[in-house]
């Protein structure tokens, strides 16, 4: 029997296992699945690190290994503290892209929300693709993990699930990307919504809104070094773009249920 928690952060859901995972990408697509799994956007395996306080890795519900996961990392650190693996509030999380550091916030003795320092943003210069029927222009963000970020007008006509899929497989991204439609709300804030690579449509995307808010600073539609609502369908995230781009991720990271399977 494997014994897995399901966990989320504004809807981005997860089973997490603390273990080192034998047949991860199988698993994955297997458990994730809705009708016939646990259901979830993927899997988190948790870890002792020889570089940080934990290590995760990172499935998607298609079986692909993810590099890093702002929502995923958050419920890890709540994973770890509510477990009592740890009695720290500030920890560090060695992902693909590199070690993470987390701020946990504590109420009654449980892991609300977290700040997570998210490394540095890299935008890259606005891109013209043939997509859609059309051109497209998108702005390439690596936050660890690679994204293209388009700004639309209007959030309601956002072709989310038909650009989305044709961009994540785009030549221009021989290794798939995540798809991010922004909407410019005001100067601190944004509406966002993603197709994520290996899982489609979701309810949030950690790394999504950092690579949102960076390319919203650098176009100048918002400003540097002040907190940004980005707001996705599972509610809002806090976003800070510093100095060199450097980012700063806080949101909350809720348990679901615990959970049994004999699928494995």
């Amino acid at each position: 029997m494997l014994h897995f928690t399901k966990m989320h952060g504004l809807g981005n859901d997860y089973l997490y296992v603390y273990g080192e995972p034998q047949n991860p990408e199988a698993l994955s697509i297997r458990l994730s699945d809705r009708h016939f799994g646990a259901g979830s956007d993927g899997m988190i395996w948790i870890s002792p690190s020889d570089t940080a306080d934990f290590k995760m890795r990172i499935f998607n519900a298609d079986g692909s290994e993810a590099k890093m996961c702002g929502n995923g990392i958050r419920c890890v650190g709540k994973y770890v503290y509510d477990k009592g693996y740890t009695n720290k509030t500030h920890l560090t999380i060695e992902t693909l892209s590199g070690i993470r550091t987390l701020a946990l916030h504590i109420e009654n003795g449980r892991v609300t929300h977290a700040s997570v320092d998210m490394g540095i943003a890299k935008v890259g210069e606005a891109l013209t693709l043939e997509a859609g029927g059309g051109e497209v222009s998108v702005t390439p963000v690596s936050v660890g993990n690679p994204h293209a970020v388009l700004f639309v007008e209007d959030m309601e006509k956002a072709p989310l699930t038909t650009l989305g899929p044709e961009l994540e497989r785009h030549p221009a991204f021989p290794g798939g990307v995540n798809v991010e439609f922004v909407q410019v709300l005001g100067p601190v804030r944004l509406r966002m919504r993603v197709w994520e690579r290996g899982s489609g449509v979701t309810m949030a995307c950690g790394t999504g809104a950092c690579a949102s808010a960076a390319a919203a600073v650098q176009k100048g539609f918002c400003p540097r070094g002040t907190p940004l609502s980005v707001e996705l369908d599972g509610g809002a995230l806090t976003i800070e773009i510093h100095e060199n781009n450097a980012v700063t991720m806080t949101g909350p990271a809720e348990t679901v249920y615990e959970g049994e399977t004999d699928l494995c």
